[in-house]
C-alpha cells in the first residue's frame, strides 16, 4: 500500500512546525530512563509542540542499541497521545544505520503507531552522492506506506538529487536541512522544490529566521526539551511575519545554542541535559562520545535559565 495524495499532504503540513528531538534520560548507572524520557515529552506536548521526533541526535541515536531505539520510539508514542486520530501529536521516528536495520526500524515504527520517519544521513566513511540517493530510495521504496524526511548534512548533496528522489519516491514529503548555508539554502529549496517538499531548518532556532525568509516552515530543536515557550514563541513570529520578535527570541536563545555549537558541537546534547538536570526533569548523564560539561559551563547554563525565568 502507498501513500494516498491526501495522507502525504496531510503530513507535509504536519512537520511545517517545532520538530522536537527529544533528550534520552540516563540514571546514574547508564541505562535509559523511560519515566524521565516521557515525562519530558508530555511537557513538551502540554506547552504545544505538536511534532516529536525520537530517536535524533540530540536523543543520542548513535549511542542507542536497537532495543533502545524501539523502545525510545514507543515511549515518544506513548508520550504524545499513542495511535489514532486522538494523538496530541504527530511522531516523526529517526532511522538510520545500515540499510536493514533503518528498513526495519521504519517497520517497528509503523507498526508502532508512528505514520512518518525521518532518514539520518549515512555516516560511512565513503558516501557518493548516487549512492546517498540509492540508499534513500530503498529506505522510501521499502516503506510505501509511510511519509519520509530527509536529513541533509552534505552540501554534495544538491537540490537535482533530492528533486529525483522524491520524483521516485512520492511519500518523501520533507526535507531537515543541517547545513549552516542560507544562501545554499535558498537555491537548494527552490531548485528542488519550495511546494513539493516542507524544508526545515535542521540546525535549530538560530538559523530558522534565515531560512525561513527563504522558504523553510519549521525548524528543528533541541532547546525546546528546556524551554518549549521559547521555541514555540519563534514560531509564532515566523508564521505571522513578525521577524523583529522573532530575532528578540533568537537573542534570548542565542547564548544557550553557542554552548551547544562550541567546539564542533562536542557539547551539544550535554548542555541540554545539563539544563534539564537543573530544572529537576532528568539526570545530566550522557553516553560517550559525548562527555558532561565543564563546571564553568554549568555555571552559564544557570545564568541562562534565570534569564529565561520560568518556562
Amino acid at each position: 500500500m502507498s501513500l494516498d495524495p491526501s495522507t502525504a499532504d496531510h503530513l507535509r503540513g504536519a512537520v511545517a512546525t517545532v520538530a522536537a528531538i527529544p533528550v534520552m534520560p540516563f540514571g546514574a548507572d547508564g541505562q535509559a530512563d523511560w519515566e524521565a524520557h516521557g515525562r519530558i515529552i508530555r511537557r513538551m506536548v502540554d506547552a504545544g509542540v505538536t511534532l516529536i521526533t525520537p530517536n535524533g541526535n540530540t536523543g543520542e541515536f548513535y549511542s542507542l542499541t536497537v532495543p533502545e531505539s524501539r523502545r525510545a520510539t514507543e515511549s515518544a508514542i506513548a508520550a504524545a497521545g499513542g495511535r489514532g486520530p486522538g494523538r496530541r501529536a504527530e511522531v516523526l521516528v529517526g532511522v538510520g544505520h545500515d540499510l536493514a536495520t533503518a528498513i526495519d526500524a521504519g517497520r517497528h515504527a509503523r507498526e508502532a503507531g508512528a505514520r512518518m520517519i525521518m532518514v539520518h544521513q549515512p555516516v560511512g566513511p565513503y558516501i557518493s552522492a548516487a549512492g546517498w540517493l540509492e540508499y534513500h530510495r530503498i529506505v522510501a521504496g521499502s516503506l510505501p506506506d509511510m511519509a519520509v524526511v530527509l536529513y541533509l548534512r552534505d552540501p554534495r548533496i544538491g537540490a537535482r538529487h533530492i528533486r529525483l528522489l522524491g520524483d521516485l519516491c512520492p511519500n518523501v514529503v520533507a526535507v531537515k536541512y543541517g547545513i549552516s548555508d542560507p544562501v545554499r539554502f535558498a537555491a537548494v529549496a527552490r531548485d528542488a522544490g519550495l511546494d513539493r517538499f516542507t524544508w526545515l531548518a535542521g540546525l535549530a532556532e538560530l538559523t530558522a529566521p534565515a531560512c525561513w525568509a527563504s522558504g523553510a516552515r519549521g525548524f528543528t530543536s533541541g532547546l525546546v526539551n528546556v524551554a518549549p515557550g521559547l521555541s514555540l514563541a519563534m514560531l509564532d513570529a515566523l508564521r505571522g511575519g513578525d521577524f523583529a520578535s522573532a530575532m528578540k527570541t533568537w537573542d534570548l536563545c542565542r547564548a544557550f545554542e553557542e554552548l551547544r555549537a562550541a567546539d564542533s558541537s562536542a557539547d551539544n546534547v550535554s548542555v541540554v541535559k545539563e539544563a534539564l538536570a537543573q530544572l529537576g526533569l532528568c539526570r545530566p548523564e550522557v553516553r560517550p562520545p559525548s562527555h558532561r560539561v565543564p563546571d564553568e559551563v554549568r555555571a552559564q547554563i544557570a545564568v541562562i535559565l534565570a534569564r529565561w525565568g520560568p518556562r
